[in-house]
């Protein structure tokens, strides 16, 4: 499976540190404790920081290694919360509707195909329980390179694929750190509640 090859190394968003993005959403409260659900976790740090500040946390992720990986680094730093293997694009066998306070999205949605964008928007929703908030980073199109991967995302995109069923609060530029090219890859965050 591709998502589990990516993992047998180091991928290029694999920090060993959270998302300066997420990190500054807790230190401005606009992520409290609550239920929360890293989606797309990889090796876990954003939800073991979701987890060190209060946070009821879980991540899941479609790749073994990268949950197998998480669950030791929580494990040696001494923090509770909860992995699970599974694809969020079926996160309605795995979770009761409204189970999560805050879902958090890292580097996931600029992954999804045009067709899968509709059910992942749905998935999201279905979890998050009436008023919960869904934080989502990703490459923006002001991003530069001739890559097609990863794709850069416009805002008319996100709001297409969002505003049916969510209140987009706001759509910022932000930086997504990673280990090519550190805080300088254009990103958008969206802060969005379930509607």
């Amino acid at each position: 499976m591709f998502w589990n090859d990516v993992y047998k190394g180091t991928p290029p968003w694999d920090l060993d540190r959270p998302q300066p993005a997420f990190q500054a959403l807790i230190q401005s409260g606009e992520i409290k404790p609550g239920r929360a659900l890293d989606i797309g976790c990889g090796r876990g740090e954003n939800a073991i920081m979701l987890a060190m500040n209060g946070c009821d946390a879980t991540g899941i992720d479609l790749a073994e290694n990268a949950i197998s990986d998480a669950k030791t680094k929580a494990i040696e730093r001494h923090v509770k919360l909860n992995f699970v293997v599974g694809n969020v694009l079926q996160m309605d066998r795995l979770f009761t509707e409204g189970e999560f306070d805050v879902v958090i999205d890292s580097g996931l949605f600029h992954v999804m195909m045009d067709e899968e964008r509709p059910v992942f928007a749905q998935q999201v929703h279905r979890i998050l329980k009436n008023g919960g908030k869904y934080f989502m980073l990703c490459f923006s199109d002001k991003e530069p390179g001739e890559y097609e991967l990863p794709r850069r995302v416009s805002k008319a995109e996100i709001e297409s694929t969002f505003s049916p069923l969510f209140n987009i609060i706001y759509i910022k530029d932000v930086a997504f750190d990673s280990l090519l090219n550190p805080s300088s890859r254009k990103a958008y965050l969206l802060s969005a509640t379930r509607s």
